[in-house]
């Protein structure tokens, strides 16, 4: 399975209940940003699920002919990482424009295009010489709780799987977006049957919980 990295902690727990639960079967878990991991598909990497953290990307693997029935799995939406603590005091997006770095997605991954619309919308402009592109949101994360960077715009989910490493600062509802992951068994899929059960059990009650728990809202 080929899934967006904001995933990460939710989908190896999940991952192991499965492969519990059906021994004849073995999830094996390839993370990156949703845009690369499309790529890869397209071009012919090895994979039977596909989990994308936007529409955006599922939908080209929909008119690429890859994916038939997409589903929706769950809902994300920014915040701000800062170093643990919030040694700078960052309260508003518009305090990012003082900092000596700010970390972003890259601009075509989606927690990088909805970053650029977040700072669009509240009028933030920051300096390019003091932003650092990562390829995904982990990478972005992981620039903040590195040293790297003195901020980032990450997923909420991943502010949440890093509690001991960085804060998060809150977007307000208005300056906020929020995306919806979609799912899918790739036509491709030899066999079939497993990939099914697996895209059922993740749109499931269960994992429902499990994603609540990683601090994901439910679609």
């Amino acid at each position: 399975m080929s899934a967006a990295s904001s995933l990460t902690e939710a989908f190896e727990v999940l991952a192991d209940e499965f492969n519990d639960a059906h021994p004849d079967a073995r999830v094996e878990l390839t993370f990156g940003s949703s845009s690369s991991l499309a790529t890869q598909i397209e071009e012919g990497a090895p994979a039977d699920v596909f989990a994308s953290a936007d529409r955006q990307n599922m939908q080209r693997l929909v008119d690429a002919g890859v994916v038939s029935d997409p589903v929706a799995l769950v809902r994300n939406r920014l915040t701000i990482a800062v170093k643990r603590g919030n040694p700078e005091g960052v309260r508003l997006l518009a305090d990012l424009e003082r900092l000596d770095v700010v970390a972003l997605c890259a601009h075509d991954v989606p927690c990088g295009r909805l970053a650029d619309r977040v700072l669009d919308g509240a009028g933030v402009e920051l300096d390019a010489r003091r932003v650092t592109r990562a390829p995904n949101a982990k990478a972005t994360l992981t620039a903040v709780a590195d040293g790297d960077a003195t901020a980032a715009i990450v997923y909420v989910t991943d502010v949440a799987a890093a509690p001991d490493a960085v804060t998060g600062v809150e977007i307000p509802d208005e300056r906020n977006v929020v995306t919806e992951y979609a799912i899918a068994v790739l036509d491709g899929a030899k066999p079939q049957g497993p990939a099914r059960e697996l895209v059922e059990f993740l749109t499931s009650a269960r994992a429902r919980s499990v994603f609540a728990r990683f601090g994901f809202p439910a679609v």
